[in-house]
């Protein structure tokens, strides 16, 4: 079982209990946070698209942290033009906690119930206008 993650403009393949760096999260260290899903693999089944709002993707921030130095480097040759410069990127290290699907059947359940009271409700007013119209 594994999912399609996105954070940070960037598209991730995880399993549970995987670590991974992504872009900076706005979470505190130790905070719990709900990964976007994009597509969700259990086995030879695949969810995409609408189903996608029964699967959750929890992650655990574990620390944040910077990665490797950048060295960027501008020259121009025989015109004196030379300019260095370095960038680190800012990282958060997540492990991903839960993958699972939620309870999708309680949510259908009182949707069916109230169609099948509205429909009674509706006959049962038929009903009385007719009675009404034919006396």
């Amino acid at each position: 079982m594994y999912a399609i993650i996105k954070t940070g403009g960037k598209q991730y393949r995880v399993v549970q209990d995987e670590t991974l760096l992504v872009e900076r999260l706005p979470a505190s260290e130790g905070d719990t946070v709900a990964m976007q899903t994009l597509l969700f693999v259990d086995g030879d089944e695949v969810i995409d698209g609408d189903a996608l709002s029964e699967f959750t993707v929890q992650a655990l921030v574990l620390a944040h942290e910077r990665g490797p130095k950048l060295r960027i480097v501008k020259f121009k040759p025989k015109r004196g033009y030379k300019r260095r410069n370095g960038h680190r990127q800012e990282l958060t290290r997540i492990q991903i906690t839960e993958l699972h699907r939620s309870t999708g059947g309680s949510h259908r359940a009182p949707r069916a119930k109230a169609a099948s009271v509205a429909a009674p409700a509706v006959s049962a007013a038929q009903t009385s206008e007719e009675a009404g119209d034919g006396a």
